[in-house]
């Protein structure tokens, strides 16, 4: 969730690549950091899709372009995607907003495979009514250009604040889902925040059936806000994701309470449970890491990998303000508990 800055993304680049703004090499091991960023840019709310051997990965606007993209062969080095016919301009996924939209406020987006191509997910301001909804616009390549014809958005839960933060799930049977959240926490709003699932139609441009809460903000370490959810299944047994409290930077404390947890969950459309350990991964739990959250599990061969974004951090671990970097952990289990450990080269 949130806004980056063109120019912050430069800032963070230049200020952390030695002036290359095209790639992100490796860091270099550092002592007492245990999950550092694998990509030095503001990159906020990252997405990852395997397709054909590469990594793509998407992310919240910035000044100019809609979805930002970078790739990667080794998910290690990364490089953000610049348009091809115009190198100096950065690759936007989706160039052009459908007419409901406005731009400025892309945020969020995640993609779906399906048989006739692609689906990307996204969070845009509704023109109309000032709040933020989620669309989803069609491409045959993950790279875009997406596009969509909507009139309206996908979905867009008025009385409730509007609807953020779109996360598609496809069930063992082949059934698909949409997870997102109500954006009740915004300004003019005094609303619970909820995260809704609901089912999708086989295409994923339609939604079917009920739309069912699953959670809500309701333990002190989530504050005003539950969102981000992300929806995996193992060996039977579902597991929610989801990110709570404020995303933003704040000087006094120099650090984000922004933090991941999980729910259990008996289904892909609930009920579902707060784990007891939550949050699993927060500001406090590790250093060089400030607002670690809007997380997405992906698989990479038989590693299952966590990514998320954190408030950027200096080589000397100090608190910076150069936006919001990716980072990438593995996710393992014990007896039913997330684990994450630094993710190893291959």
């Amino acid at each position: 969730m949130g806004r980056a800055s063109f120019f912050g993304f430069l800032a963070a680049a230049l200020a952390l690549t030695d002036g290359c703004v095209t790639a992100s090499d490796p860091p270099p091991p550092q002592a007492g950091v245990p999950y550092p960023p694998v990509f030095r840019a503001d990159f906020p709310d990252p997405f990852i899709l395997e397709h054909e051997g590469r990594y793509f990965a998407y992310a919240t606007n910035t000044g100019v372009a809609n979805v930002q993209m970078a790739s990667s062969m080794d998910l290690a080095s990364w490089r953000i995607l610049w348009d091809e016919r115009e190198p100096a301009r950065l690759h936007d996924a989706m160039p052009v907003l459908p007419s409901w939209a406005k731009p400025g406020f892309t945020w969020a987006p995640e993609v779906l495979r399906t048989p006739g191509g692609f689906v990307l997910y996204f969070t845009a301001r509704h023109a109309a009514s000032g709040l933020q909804c989620i669309g989803a616009a069609t491409s045959h390549d993950p790279r875009g250009p997406f596009t969509s014809q909507a009139a309206e958005p996908l979905v867009c839960q008025y009385e409730l604040g509007g609807t953020i933060d779109a996360s598609p799930f496809r069930a063992p049977d082949g059934q698909l889902y949409l997870y997102f959240k109500n954006d009740g926490n915004n300004p003019g709003f005094n609303k619970p925040t909820e995260i809704f699932a609901q089912r999708l139609s086989p295409d994923g441009l339609s939604l079917t059936g009920d739309r069912i809460s699953l959670i809500r903000n309701d333990a002190p370490w989530e504050g005003r806000v539950v969102e981000a959810p992300s929806m995996i299944e193992r060996d039977g047994a579902y597991v929610l994701f989801f990110s709570a409290n404020d995303y933003a930077w704040h000087d006094a404390q120099r650090v984000s309470s922004y933090a991941t947890g999980y729910a259990t969950c008996e289904g892909p459309l609930g009920p579902c449970v707060d784990a007891p350990n939550n949050p699993f991964l927060a500001s406090t739990f590790q250093p060089c890491l400030s607002g670690p959250g809007h997380q997405t599990v992906f698989q990479s061969g038989d590693r299952q990998l966590l990514a998320f974004h954190s408030w950027s951090a200096t080589t000397a671990c100090r608190p910076g303000k150069l936006g919001r970097f990716m980072h990438i952990v593995q996710l393992a289990w014990q007896d039913g508990v997330p684990q994450i450990s630094a993710l190893e080269p291959r």
